[in-house]
């Protein structure tokens, strides 16, 4: 497949920015540089190569690590100047053997502090790595190997657990029992292959539909 690269702008280097992103859970795994060689590559094998400025060659990632990205696809920004590549990792994607190379947080806001959405981020990804290499001992990888009927069956505990506890005015207990049922949701939404991202978008469309 020829690359069109009328609307891409590669700077005096020959280079562009390419974020590399999660398909899946909408982590941010890398950052590199393609330049139109890399990009071509990447475009005919379905798998991420880059441009590396020190070593100032093409590289092919996971060629030596088995660590590969295949690609979902690839968007370029308004200003044809940079890259998101949404691709599903077969491996940790930084060098230092870690999932993201975005791993020391900085600042936090105070909102996220007191409680957001982003541990569902976490443990969703937490999820997918037992989903994938099934370590041993781990409940996860147990829930996943007896399979859907045993999950659904702990959804339904989990649901009358809730059920129990909010009808006796527990809130001690209905925490609790909550956090059990949305652990218990992920597995099952990643038993089948259904993001949580797009359970959020539905219900962002709910909240941004014109009130009646």
């Amino acid at each position: 497949m020829s690359l069109n690269t009328g609307s891409i702008r590669f700077d005096e280097k020959g280079l562009i920015p390419a974020v590399v992103q999660d398909a899946d859970s909408g982590e941010v795994l890398t950052v590199a540089y393609m330049n139109e060689e890399s990009l071509q590559k990447s475009i005919e094998s379905g798998e991420t190569w880059f441009y590396s400025r020190s070593r100032q060659e093409l590289w092919h990632k996971g060629a030596t690590s088995g660590n590969t990205q295949k690609i979902v696809d690839m968007t370029l920004d308004c200003d044809g100047d940079s890259l998101v590549v949404r691709v599903k990792p077969a491996g940790p994607a930084c060098h230092t053997g870690e999932r993201s190379c975005f791993n020391e947080k900085i600042y936090t806001s105070e909102t996220e502090k007191a409680g957001g959405t982003s541990i569902l981020d976490t443990l969703e990804t937490l999820i997918k790595e037992r989903f994938e290499e099934r370590p041993e001992g781990a409940y996860t990888t147990y829930l996943f190997t007896e399979g859907v009927d045993k999950i659904l069956k702990k959804v339904g505990e989990e649901a009358s657990e809730v059920i129990i506890a909010a009808k006796n005015r527990d809130k001690e207990e209905l925490k609790w029992e909550t956090a059990d049922l949305l652990y218990h949701t992920l597995v099952l939404l990643r038993e089948q292959d259904l993001p949580l991202s797009d359970v959020m978008s539905v219900l962002e469309e709910r909240h941004n539909r014109p009130k009646k």
